[in-house]
């Protein structure tokens, strides 16, 4: 028996299905025991993922696909967000954009750079993969749970 159930959906690389990905998202993420604060933080840094691959990954009159695969365990949800257009050089874009500070005014930063700033803020994990033929987004996000361990023994004093 596998640790984890996969969902995997594809569909255009268009604007009108980013809903369709924050809704499977959402109920994906409620299956795991998230709450309500964890899916809204779940449904924004996938949209942007998924956003930054409609507006960047395939030239204007390409055909474009988007893969989101989601992996369920009992304490996290792994999302990966693929495609097969055009990559780009994440270290590069991120070091133009961060590093980020604390107190940072989130309406100054620089175009593009918004999106890769609430995925790494929202999730626990984030992690960008170039390949030839597309870019790969790996995104997890932890349950946070009462940190007691069941069957501990009480101190009494």
């Amino acid at each position: 028996m596998r640790a984890f159930d996969y969902i995997e959906i594809r569909v255009p690389a268009k604007p009108q299905y980013v809903s369709v990905i924050r809704l499977t998202v959402s109920g994906l993420a409620s299956r795991v025991g998230f709450s309500y604060d964890e899916i809204e933080d779940l449904k924004i840094a996938v949209s942007e993922a998924v956003t930054n691959v409609v507006q960047h990954a395939y030239k204007d009159h390409e055909e474009g696909e988007i893969v989101i695969g989601n992996a369920l365990y009992h304490d996290k949800i792994e999302v990966m967000v693929s495609d097969y257009g055009t990559s780009f050089d994440f270290q590069e874009v991120k070091s133009q954009i961060g590093p980020y500070q604390e107190n940072e005014n989130v309406a100054l930063l620089r175009e593009g750079g918004l999106g890769l700033y609430l995925m790494e803020t929202l999730m626990d994990e984030v992690r960008v993969n170039n390949n030839e033929g597309g870019v790969t987004v790996f995104m997890t996000k932890y349950v946070t749970r009462e940190q007691v361990n069941s069957n501990v023994q009480s101190i009494t004093t």
